[in-house]
């Protein structure tokens, strides 16, 4: 029992060390703790334990998560949903998420990067032109209806 008692103190440790770093998610930190050996009781109560003295905040995860990824990676808010979504995140932590990002500096970088696009594209046939650009955008996750709009401004 008491080897078992520092073990959990161990792994409380590393997680809280872990958090300390870097921002996680809960679902992060779950499956990290149970990959411990640590059984699923004891690990909800040890991700409450975090949570209650601020290692863990899905919310400034959330936002964190959106802003690196905008910022760095140039990601739309479609491919960030989708993977905030599989750390399973509720909608309203996304959304909020998802919000604080500047418009105009969404729509310039989507801008930019259609326009870097189709500096790249070869093809002489402007409707193949066209396709690479949506397709490049939206793989990196910009939304359908925000492409279209401004496509014609970048690939004419």
């Amino acid at each position: 029992m008491e080897n078992e008692q520092k073990s959990i103190q161990e792994v409380f440790a590393k997680m809280a060390a872990l958090c300390s770093r870097s921002e996680q998610c809960s679902f992060d930190i779950q499956r990290k703790i149970t990959a411990a050996g640590i059984d699923d009781e004891q690990a909800t109560e040890m991700i409450s334990k975090l949570k209650e003295e601020k290692f863990i905040d899905d919310e400034r995860y959330a936002r964190s998560y959106v802003s690196d990824k905008f910022k760095f990676n140039k990601w739309g808010k479609v491919k960030m949903r989708h993977y905030l979504k599989m750390k399973g995140l509720s909608d309203s932590l996304i959304l909020n998420a998802l919000e604080e990002i500047d418009q105009d500096k969404y729509r310039d970088v989507l801008i930019k990067t259609m326009k870097e696009k189709a500096r790249a594209v070869k093809k002489k046939n402007k409707f193949e032109k066209m396709a690479q650009i949506i397709r490049f955008t939206q793989n990196r996750g910009f939304e359908p209806e925000l492409i279209h709009r401004y496509l014609n401004d970048v690939a004419g």
